[in-house]
């Protein structure tokens, strides 16, 4: 596909030639063929020209689930793919919440070949043990031979700190990435929110944030005896960026990510007993939310991501404490951040994390391939469900007041723009 970008404003800070320039692009044959003032419209050429358009490399999102398999109704890989697209991003990580658990290469396999001619590129997890019942390892090398980039029982606390070590020293013989989702089962109990005065006065049974940050610690630890590479996905604690960044300067290999809504909300978004906002990790204080923010800016937390969980609606219109977990999150990304941090800030922060995965980072340069996002950053509106093109509509981000509107992506030679 030929496409002309018209007077685009280009937002690269890797691209300092262009970064903040009002330029034209020329894609030719899926490639940055021109970056000029001015390219006048020769041949068979679409032309996208859109009020206050402005373009970025793709954007990534390291923490995605959709449904497909087993799922379905919750969401298919190809209207996730699309969603995604449509939402700014050029690059996703799906996580391992499905129906067969992907533990093995056949399923790594099959969630790439189901995500082939779109826009957004699939980058699949497998799981950390053979179904992510944390006794046995799964088949990390040949899962990681099929396309894996990484290894996690997701959201499942990982109660054995010997299979932890034992797949940091495995996983180092090819490079492989180990999640841990940080929480300690036993002192999260039967706990569905945040531990406090909020948990209190609701009735409701709380997870102390010591149960996180006692679960980091020790693989922590445990990483440090072994070497090797260890991710923690979705930190929700200020006592957690203060120990990623203590290992940090230990030089530790670690990173994490925290999920968008515990840099949104608060466990006083709880009041009405919205089952939306029933997430895990849970909401947490003020205080944990203000150091989520700072740790993300400064670069502790290496990176965000949506946490996107569709849940079909029979298992979110039901009581609170009977609710399932989890939020939508890829389409009201970039309008949540963005009205947290500058513009240059939150396009920085949504393009960190490839690296840790062993994915190249899209650069905007004459010759590149054309992997880029195409938004508005001026635009405010209120995010309502009639927005909403995931099939499920579970979102806690209703109604939230965002600055910030995606038009969507020019990727893989596809163009996948909003109507």
């Amino acid at each position: 596909m030929n496409v002309l970008l018209k007077s685009v404003t280009i937002i690269s800070p890797l691209s300092p030639e262009y970064h903040k320039k009002k330029r034209d692009i020329l894609i030719k044959n899926g490639r940055i063929d021109r970056i000029a003032t001015s390219i006048r419209d020769a041949g068979k050429v679409k032309t996208i020209s859109l009020p206050n358009l402005h373009v970025s490399p793709g954007w990534f999102d390291s923490g995605v689930c959709f449904g497909e398999p087993g799922f379905e109704e919750r969401e298919t890989i190809a209207n996730g793919l699309d969603v995604a697209g449509k939402s700014g991003f050029t690059s996703i990580v799906l996580q391992p919440n499905t129906n067969p658990l992907p533990d093995s290469s056949s399923d790594i396999v099959f969630m790439k070949k189901s995500a082939v001619n779109v826009a957004t590129r699939l980058h699949p997890l497998g799981t950390l043990t053979v179904n992510s019942e944390g006794k046995t390892l799964a088949e990390l090398f040949d899962m990681h031979q099929a396309g894996a980039v990484g290894f996690y029982d997701h959201k499942r606390p990982q109660e054995q700190g010997n299979i932890v070590k034992i797949a940091l020293q495995y996983a180092q013989n090819f490079d492989g990435l180990v999640f841990s989702y940080p929480l300690d089962a036993d002192l999260a109990s039967q706990g569905l929110v945040h531990e406090g005065e909020v948990s209190t006065r609701l009735g409701l049974k709380g997870i102390p944030a010591f149960a996180e940050e006692l679960r980091i610690k020790r693989d922590l630890a445990v990483l440090e005896y072994t070497g090797g590479k260890l991710h923690f996905p979705t930190i929700s604690t200020a006592s957690a960026v203060e120990l990623i960044a203590d290992a940090k300067e230990k030089g530790l290999d670690v990173s994490c990510s925290v999920a968008l809504q515990n840099l949104w909300s608060t466990d006083e978004a709880l009041h009405e007993f919205d089952s939306d906002y029933k997430v895990r990790p849970p909401l947490r204080s003020e205080a944990d939310r203000k150091a989520l923010r700072d740790g993300l800016r400064k670069g502790i937390i290496d990176m965000v991501t949506s946490d996107h969980t569709p849940i079909n609606i029979e298992l979110k219109r039901v009581e609170f404490e009977q609710a399932a977990y989890g939020s939508l999150g890829l389409e009201s990304m970039f309008g949540i951040l963005n009205s947290i941090y500058s513009t240059p800030t939150a396009i920085g922060i949504l393009l960190r994390g490839r690296e840790r995965f062993g994915l190249r980072r899209p650069i905007l340069a004459k010759g590149e391939e054309a992997d880029l996002t195409l938004f508005d950053p001026d635009e405010y509106y209120v995010y309502t469900r009639d927005m909403c093109h995931s099939t499920s509509k579970n979102s806690l981000f209703f109604g939230s007041k965002c600055k910030g509107r995606v038009y969507g992506t020019l990727a893989n030679s596809i163009l996948n723009i909003r109507k």
